[in-house]
């Protein structure tokens, strides 16, 4: 089979469960824009590619901008903590992945507290623009966060990207950033693109973590997500578990590929 000429190509960590999922949000934002649009991994799993079989050719730029341009609404605006959320695209999304009780999409849930996703998501998609800049390493585009309301102040992330929340425990460094109130650069990039992501795409239970396999043939969002989940196919498998911050506060830890795979 002969692949397809992508249109879209970004670098990729594999062992970052925040850079799979961001992939695979990217996926999701291609095909919503562009209807039919594929995606898949490289061969040695270092770069993710789209492709789409249209009139019009996708690109990063082209689709990043669209998401820029799109203002994410919050359909509950009393809850800033939980709020689902809406964003205005061509074929509208909505994110509310965090109330999933059936599939496994609260246990993925992150923030607590006066971690409010309203906040965080805004903070986020406010930096796509810079972010974008990077072109194929706009997952490595990292920042201090400025929240957009308040930019004196700085917002922390989902931990989504396991850059951070390696970090972030006091076995790492002695003592915990948060509990600290120490600012540490975000990769907003990943951290909104995940969020998008797994309102579609879940990692499956896999002892006291979770595991997802790349995929390396092109598929639609629809297929693709079966394919991450291990639901189908064999794709190389990767097992991460979740970094306990505080009580009631996680985040993704990086992750081992498992043996045999």
């Amino acid at each position: 089979m002969n692949l397809p000429e992508p249109s879209i190509r970004v670098n990729v960590d594999p062992t970052n469960p925040g850079q799979f999922f961001a992939c695979c949000g990217l996926l999701e934002l291609a095909d919503r824009l562009w209807p039919g649009a594929e995606g898949w991994f490289a061969a040695d799993g270092r770069e993710f590619r789209i492709a789409w079989d249209g009139e019009q050719r996708g690109t990063l730029g082209k689709l990043l901008a669209k998401l820029a341009a799109a203002k994410l609404e919050p359909l509950d605006p009393d809850d800033g903590a939980t709020s689902p959320l809406r964003l205005p695209l061509e074929r509208p999304i909505v994110l509310d992945w965090w109330h999933d009780t059936r599939s496994g999409g609260k246990e993925l849930k992150l923030w607590a507290g006066k971690m409010y996703v309203v906040v965080i998501a805004r903070a986020m998609h406010a930096a796509i623009p810079r972010a974008a800049a990077k072109g194929s390493q706009l997952l490595n585009h990292r920042e201090l966060l400025p929240d957009p309301d308040n930019p004196k102040k700085t917002v922390i992330p989902f931990y989504f990207d396991a850059r951070r929340a390696s970090g972030a425990t006091n076995l790492d460094i002695g003592f915990s950033l948060d509990v600290q109130g120490i600012d540490a650069p975000t990769y907003p990039a990943v951290e909104f693109l995940c969020l998008i992501g797994l309102q579609r795409f879940r990692p499956s239970p896999a002892g006291d973590g979770y595991s997802y396999r790349l995929w390396f043939r092109p598929h639609p969002p629809a297929t693709a997500a079966a394919l991450a989940s291990g639901a189908v196919g064999s794709g190389k498998a990767y097992l991460f578990r979740l970094l306990k911050r505080t009580t009631y506060m996680k985040g993704f830890l990086p992750a081992q590929p498992l043996r045999g795979d």
